[in-house]
């Protein structure tokens, strides 16, 4: 149990270097000798865990969404609008997260797959536009494989613009007015009144979920 919790720490300790990298650096001028020095391993217990730069890099993709699972909520649009302002949050926050959403965005990362984040995302939206379709949430022409596939598009595009124009400082206020520009054309009004797509809800659904899991390790 001591050697596999110490291997842990030392993915974890791999990944978040790698993190630091790849996002200062991109992913084609990222070097394993750099992500090295940045996590104060050997190249030995780096290779232990990650064969390849390539394979670092999937693992930050992956680890981003790790652990932070959106609560059950009676609205699913709710919890929708809490998967986005959540990321949002998170981006201004997280270096994990912003290292993923760096190379998920990166054009010159030859030969990496950066299509599993994409993928990922439009199919939780899609999931979740689905059941509030079934529990009567939305509008009757609303098709959620698209208008999934249109909100992690957009979503892509205004963290873009907010990197660029304020390194994330105004991405929280941006999400939120992306569903408020979103959600009047796809929610009945009786359940687009219920919703809460402040700025702030991110921070607060992130502190929910923190509790939660802090509760849950104190029980083990």
């Amino acid at each position: 149990m001591v050697k596999q919790d110490r291997a842990i720490r030392t993915r974890n300790n791999i990944l978040q270097a790698a993190a630091k990298i790849f996002e200062e650096r991109g992913y084609q001028a990222a070097t394993i000798s750099e992500i090295l020095t940045a996590a104060g391993v050997t190249k030995g217990a780096l290779y232990f865990h990650f064969a390849s730069k390539e394979q670092l890099a999937l693992g930050v993709l992956e680890g981003q969404d790790q652990q932070f699972t959106i609560p059950d909520r009676v609205c699913k649009l709710q919890e929708l609008a809490d998967e986005v302002l959540l990321h949002a949050y998170r981006l201004q926050t997280d270096p994990m997260v912003r290292a993923g959403v760096r190379l998920t965005m990166d054009q010159h990362a030859e030969g990496l797959d950066r299509s599993g984040p994409f993928l990922r995302w439009s199919e939780v939206c899609r999931e979740r536009l689905e059941k509030a379709q079934a529990q009567g949430e939305l509008l009757p022409h609303v098709n959620p494989t698209v208008t999934a596939d249109v909100l992690v598009g957009t979503f892509a595009g205004i963290q873009s613009m907010s990197q660029a124009v304020s390194d994330y400082q105004d991405l929280r206020t941006r999400a939120s007015d992306l569903l408020r520009h979103l959600f009047p054309s796809i929610a009945v009004p009786s359940v687009l009144a219920s919703l809460d797509i402040t700025q702030a809800r991110g921070e607060s659904v992130h502190s929910e979920i923190l509790t939660k899991l802090q509760a849950a390790a104190a029980a083990n």
